[in-house]
């Protein structure tokens, strides 16, 4: 499967497309529904093979390979958040179907939700309904989504909760505004909530001011060393076919080469070895050891993702100006991995969880 998606990766970077087809293919496989809890018909799919699983399918397209991952990191939290048992049910049953959810989170006056900034999204009660509005960006999976996780802020009140939101709700409208020139294929445009009404069950979940430890997130820097293994595979290649006349041999035979090949290498074990383990260890912990590795969590996503842009930048370094040509895939490897720098948790945050770890254990 991760061979058709590489083969489609070029054309819909090319035309700023949505992966339809992929989608389509890995929610007929059953793929979208692994990570639903066994007791609602699922495989209760465990951390490490959920990374395992987003990496391969990154080597073949990082667009389809984060689209899909926010979907299976939202389906598998939805058992965390304590809903109504009848909506659970019913929302997970779709789901097993193949349905889509993300959350519908990132807003252009607030930001990234993980600062925390409080939602201009509204949701207002109106006899047994719930009235929402609100303009959300960065919506990814938009043009697909089934159900539309959304934050909004309760009128008159402080609080903020989760609604769920049917895309064949009226007052739905998406804006075709990703423009981005990394994972063109996320369709994370704007989406506008105008005057939406939903079930008063559909307010599914009151939000805390305490941010929740959230593993599933993992999928993001499963999804960049993906990327950076298919720029491995691209260079290597490369340099054990390409022989200039200026040498006997490829220049895979070349010390300088070679010596990159090897950085390359030790670069992706290194910090597969701290994503594997890291994502072993939560799926090994009982409740409490694992709200303590918060830190962890998110220093494997610095790492790795920094990781990876080092490693396309080295696969870059071997292949030469040919890397930089429309007809190589190191471009888009390129520009796509740049994006994980932007995706949560950020740098400076995590970097501060660090610190606060440090400080509190000498």
């Amino acid at each position: 499967m991760s061979e058709k998606f590489s083969e489609r990766a070029k054309e819909v970077d090319e035309n700023g497309s949505f992966p339809f087809e992929n989608m389509k293919e890995l929610q007929q496989s059953g793929y979208t529904a692994l990570t639903i809890p066994k007791e609602y018909g699922g495989q209760e799919l465990s951390l490490y093979e959920l990374v395992r699983f987003q990496e391969v399918i990154a080597q073949g397209d990082g667009s389809t390979a984060l689209s899909i991952g926010w979907h299976m990191g939202v389906v598998r939290n939805l058992h965390e958040a304590n809903w109504d048992k009848e909506t659970l049910e019913e929302v997970y049953g779709e789901l097993l179907k193949g349905a889509l959810i993300n959350g519908a989170a990132t807003e252009p006056q607030t930001g990234s939700p993980t600062r925390g900034g409080k939602p201009q999204t509204t949701a207002e009660k109106k006899g047994g309904k719930w009235v929402i509005n609100g303009h959300k960006s960065f919506t990814t999976m938009s043009p697909v989504l089934d159900y539309f996780l959304v934050t909004a802020s309760i009128k008159d009140s402080e609080d903020v909760g989760n609604f769920l939101i049917p895309k064949e709700s009226n007052g739905i409208r998406i804006e075709d505004t990703w423009d981005s020139i990394a994972l063109k294929g996320t369709g994370s445009n704007d989406v506008y909530f105008e005057k939406v009404e939903i079930p008063a069950r559909y307010y599914v979940e009151k939000l805390e001011r305490r941010k929740k430890v959230n593993p599933w997130l993992l999928h993001i820097p499963a999804c960049y060393i993906g990327i950076a293994g298919a720029a491995q595979k691209e260079a290597v290649t490369f340099a054990k076919n390409y022989s200039p006349n200026s040498i006997h041999g490829t220049i895979s035979d070349i010390p300088s080469v070679r010596a990159k090949i090897g950085e390359i290498e030790l670069k992706m074990q290194t910090a597969k070895h701290f994503l594997y383990s890291v994502s072993k260890k939560w799926d090994e912990a009982d409740k409490e050891q694992q709200l303590q590795l918060l830190p962890e969590l998110s220093a494997v996503k610095l790492v790795v993702t920094n990781t990876a842009i080092e490693v396309v930048d080295i696969a870059m370094r071997i292949v030469g100006a040919r890397s930089l040509s429309a007809k190589s895939p190191l471009q888009r490897y390129y520009r796509d991995v740049r994006a994980g720098l932007h995706n949560p948790p950020m740098e400076d945050m995590t970097i501060e969880q660090l610190a606060v770890k440090s400080l509190n254990e000498f």
